[in-house]
Parts: structure tokens; sequence; C-alpha cells
């Protein structure tokens, strides 16, 4: 198996079998996302602790296996992190998508960095981006507290 088919078995298997769905107990930050596009519908849900780290993540939301599958890689690769490291998967998650950059495996495991080099390919497809991302700019939200939607149609 090529890594082009591993990165698409991971998209479907993430996209019909997403991980840490449904709404977190507790939960202290959460945000909303929308693509009207495509009707993607994102809801991000973390616990942020004293120390700043993400003790735990979860989303709702329905969307195309891309939205899915982002979100609940997302999830699984933010949780257990600090708020400082949650910005910075942001940041390179932004950068690999929309600039082709190849994300450092610095502080990822290599189940984590295949995972996330698994959503490198959706950069080359333009309209697709915006559902690749959308879970990430709710995930920004969250972090940052903000209570308006994000509309996927005025972010960049």
């Amino acid at each position: 198996m090529d890594l082009t088919e591993l990165y698409q078995d991971l998209i479907l298997d993430h996209g019909k079998k997403p991980r840490n769905f449904g709404k977190c107990n507790k939960f202290n930050h959460d945000a909303e996302g929308h693509n009207p596009l495509c009707g993607d519908n994102i809801h991000v849900y973390l616990i942020l602790d004293k120390d700043k780290k993400v003790t735990d993540i979860s989303f709702e939301g329905s969307g195309c296996a891309i939205s899915v599958a982002s979100s609940s890689i997302m999830t699984e690769i933010v949780k257990g992190r600090s708020k400082k490291q949650a910005r910075e998967l942001l940041n390179s998650f932004f950068k690999m998508i929309k600039e082709g950059q190849e994300i450092k495996k610095a502080g990822l495991t290599e189940d984590e960095h295949i995972k996330f080099s698994s959503l490198a390919g959706v950069g080359k497809f333009p309209m697709r981006v915006k559902c690749a991302t959308l879970s990430w700019h709710t995930l920004k939200a969250a972090l940052d507290n903000e209570k308006k939607p994000i509309n996927s149609e005025i972010i960049d």
C-alpha cells in the first residue's frame, strides 16, 4: 500500500467512524462553525484545565467525509496538549493545507504525524479546503472563547 492509499483510507475511516464524536461532559469552551457552500456544520467542545491544557475535546455536527475526518483527526491530535501547542498545531495545519508546507514531526508521534499529513492532499482541491479547515477555525474560536459562529465564507 502506498502513502496515498494509506491517507485515503485514514480519511475514509475517520469520516465513517469519527473519534471523539459527541458532546464532552463539563466542557468549558465551545464554538460553532458552518460552511454554507456545502452544508458542513461543526460544533467543537473542549475542556481547558487551570493550566490551559486541553484535557478533553469532542465535536458534533455533520458534513462531508473530509470535514468529519478533519474534525476527528483534529480532536485526536489536540487532546492532551497545552493551549499553546494547540495553537501551534492550528498554524501548522493552515500552512500545510493553504501553502503546501510539510508538517514537522516535532512533538507529534509517528501515528499523529501520519494522520495530520493525511489531510495535506486536500490543498490541491480549492473547493475542499474550507471543508478541511472548518473544524480547525472552530477550534481556534473555542480556544479564544469566541461566541460568534464561524462562517467559512468569511474566513481566509
